[in-house]
């Protein structure tokens, strides 16, 4: 989400005239969008402003400093006080008001705004959008109502809202315009979304899916990020009944431990997560599936981490990310008994990450000798290589012969390493 939001600023700013520059070094203006999840994120918000600061510039003029996102959010001004350098602090859903915060920050004092407007700030960005890339990121729904207790989103982005269906489906034809063939549905909690329709009839994600699916020159959709609370019938029925949805589901569980997952106020289970793993695997036997994992939630037990590293292996994630528990000021859980310790957690990661790697590598060498269909987003590091993604998210390295980037090709998967494949090019269609 910070990527297509940063993708909007540069956008926003370009129509008011500015250009977008080649190096830091080089720029009149300077943002970090920032993210405030994790603390290792938050600190290295203030690491980058000091290296900023201190680097020899070509003009020899001080560039503006702009923060935006989540730690802008919530941090406000404390920000300059900490970074006297910064002149613009701005948070996630007021970034639309940059260029009025940059005019304003002319006077030399730091301009702040991390208002929650009533006005969307997407009504404010520009319909023209730049060159896409042919996997292109749609934010169809922002904020959370569920308050885990680890978790400061609700409080940096504030309340789940759903942009309006007719606005979607206009992006998705300008994103499809200029070049996209593939569209990621962003969301805090994306399977949460709700609208209306043209007739006036409600549209869960489910029925946007199939509306954008009906786009021509659409080739493939994907969504992220879900909670397993809203995976409701008739999104698992799309995932059956839709081919452009692709075979893959982020579904993040956070704790193989029922007794962990309600400290961490949850609202679901193992039990019920598994269950919806069935039902999923029931209408899709070939769905991969990814999650993410947070090791060392206070009280967490030697008992409640095994439950976690049993889970992973049994359900066979085809990727999963995994942290340690980051204290957030705010967040219910920074207060709670029992915090785990350092070590305990470093020790704990390292077994998880190594339960997830075996997994994945599992993953990906049962697909060895599989033809499928990969869209080709990037070049590889070896001459006339390119690098695309398979239904399943799989990074799918090959030769690419007169294929070029945007291009669907039938490849041939030779090998497998645990983040991705090698396969040869059999056949291709252009991009439409």
């Amino acid at each position: 989400m910070n990527v297509y939001d940063s993708e909007r600023i540069g956008e926003l700013l370009e129509a008011s005239d500015m250009v977008a520059a080649k190096t830091s070094e080089d720029a009149d203006v300077v943002i970090l969008n920032t993210c405030h999840i994790r603390e290792k994120a938050a600190e290295k918000v203030y690491s980058d402003i000091g290296r900023l600061k201190a680097s020899k510039r070509k003009s020899g003029v001080k560039p503006v400093i702009v923060v935006a996102g989540c730690v802008a959010q919530a941090e406000g001004a404390e920000i300059a006080r900490r970074a006297p350098t910064v002149d613009v602090v701005v948070g996630p859903q007021a970034y639309h008001r940059l260029p009025a915060l940059l005019a304003a920050a002319q006077g030399g004092k730091a301009a702040v705004d991390t208002d929650m407007p009533l006005d969307p700030k997407f009504d404010a960005l520009p319909a023209r959008r730049r060159a896409v890339p042919p996997s292109a990121f749609l934010t169809v729904q922002e904020g959370c109502d569920k308050f885990c207790t680890f978790c400061v989103v609700p409080y940096t982005r504030g309340a789940e809202v759903s942009r309006p269906v007719a606005d979607l489906i206009a992006e998705a034809r300008s994103l499809v315009a200029s070049g996209a063939r593939e569209i990621v549905l962003l969301g805090q909690n994306v399977n949460a979304f709700h609208g209306t329709g043209g007739t006036g009839n409600a549209i869960t994600l489910a029925g946007l899916i199939r509306e954008l699916a009906a786009l021509p020159g659409l080739a493939r959709l994907r969504y992220m990020t879900s909670h397993p609370r809203d995976m409701d019938d008739a999104l698992i029925a799309a995932h059956a009944e839709v081919p452009e949805l692709m075979p893959y589901l982020h579904l993040p569980v956070q704790s193989g431990s029922t007794r962990i997952l309600k400290a961490m106020n949850r609202a679901h289970t193992v039990d019920s997560y598994l269950a919806t793993l069935d039902r999923l695997r029931a209408v899709r036997p070939d769905i991969a599936l990814s999650g993410d994992f947070i090791v060392g939630f206070p009280g967490e037990t030697d008992q409640d981490f095994a439950d976690t590293v049993a889970l992973v292996k049994r359900v066979g994630y085809a990727q999963a990310y995994s942290f340690k528990y980051s204290p957030r000021a705010g967040t219910p859980a920074a207060t709670m008994e029992n915090q785990v310790p350092e070590a305990v957690m470093e020790a704990r990661l390292a077994e998880l990450q190594e339960a997830i790697s075996a997994g994945a590598l599992a993953f990906n060498r049962a697909s060895v000798g599989k033809q499928v269909d990969v869209l080709l987003e990037r070049k590889g590091r070896r001459p006339g290589q390119l690098i695309g993604k398979s239904p399943w998210l799989q990074s799918v390295h090959v030769a690419a012969g007169d294929a070029v980037i945007g291009d669907i090709v039938r490849v041939e998967l030779r090998d497998a390493q645990p983040n991705s494949l090698e396969g040869v090019v059999l056949a291709h269609a252009r991009a439409a």
